[in-house]
């Protein structure tokens, strides 16, 4: 009978004994109450307590949190923007029994800050102002957080804007916008290339029309140096200048012929064409020539007679 008594004495002893421990893990603050009053405060390892009497009414981590704060408000340019707002904070180790007792709901708390900030900046900026100036909305709102939860045992770490959304439309005008842009910066660049190209081609074809002269100057010069040379020729055999220069057009006038006798694809057609053009050309060429002496003759000897009169 008694062995029966012991037995949940005993089991009741152990299970006293077994609550009086407790685990604090690490980067944890457990807080502990003795009839409902605030006792200490526990750090990580393995506790004590008295059993029966004190509790732990609470834990905290100690680690780095991160409350995601998403806010609509417009801007100066009257467009609605979503914007997320990431808050990292954690608790202040030697302000545990402040964060513990003073908020009870802490992430309520820094949404408001985040709202009031972000709604009280935004709308003093243009929607491209928003974008650009992202990293001052997010030291504005960690300012404000810090002199606000501080005394509430939280350390602000950091604040971050890591999302801009406008609206729908406006993104896609801002799209449009964007795209109408580079399409006139393209239209621009093409325009200056086909310039570029027109004056190069331009350049080019001038050069090539003065070499193009240069050639036929040369060429011509040439032609003339090869006449004066056969004339000459021609003269010491005893041909005087017209017969020779009448000589030397006919034969070019059939080496002509030969050559385009000999282009089986050649479109040119040499006016006039018949056997008896040569004689006529070489006649026409002595009369012409004759003709040309005997002008010449003439005005040589009414200049002698003038200056023989005076």
């Amino acid at each position: 009978m008694g062995n029966f008594i012991l037995v949940p004495i005993i089991i009741f002893g152990l299970v006293i004994l077994a609550s009086s421990f407790f685990i604090v893990k690490q980067q944890t603050a457990a807080i502990i109450e003795r009839f409902g009053k605030f006792e200490v405060i526990r750090h990580s390892g393995l506790k004590m307590k008295i059993p029966l009497i004190d509790k732990v009414a609470g834990r905290l981590s100690l680690k780095i949190q991160q409350l995601d704060v998403i806010i609509e408000t417009k801007t100066l340019d009257d467009v609605f923007v979503k914007l997320k707002v990431s808050v990292q904070y954690k608790v202040i180790s030697e302000k545990v029994y402040d964060a513990f007792y003073k908020l009870d709901y802490p992430h309520e708390q820094i949404t408001s800050y985040v709202f009031d900030v972000v709604r009280a900046e935004v709308p003093k900026m243009k929607l491209d102002d928003v974008f650009v100036k992202k990293d001052d909305i997010a030291l504005a709102v960690k300012a404000e957080l810090n002199d606000a939860m501080m005394d509430y045992g939280f350390d602000i770490i950091r604040t971050l804007v890591t999302d801009i959304d406008p609206d729908a439309q406006v993104k896609l005008a801002m799209n449009r916008i964007n795209a109408a842009d580079r399409e006139k910066t393209a239209a621009q660049y093409e325009g200056d290339a086909q310039r570029i190209l027109i004056v190069e081609k331009a350049k080019a074809e001038a050069e090539s029309k003065r070499l193009q002269g240069q050639g036929i100057a040369d060429q011509r010069r040439e032609i003339a140096r090869g006449l004066e040379e056969s004339v000459d020729v021609l003269n010491r055999v005893g041909i005087n200048s017209q017969e020779a220069s009448a000589l030397i057009v006919v034969t070019q006038h059939y080496d002509t012929l030969q050559a385009i006798g000999s282009e089986t694809n050649s479109n040119l057609i040499l006016l006039p064409n018949s056997p008896q053009a040569g004689s006529q050309m070489l006649n026409d060429m002595v009369a012409s020539f004759t003709a040309s002496n005997q002008i010449g003759e003439a005005m040589k000897n009414q200049k002698n007679k003038k200056k023989n009169d005076e």
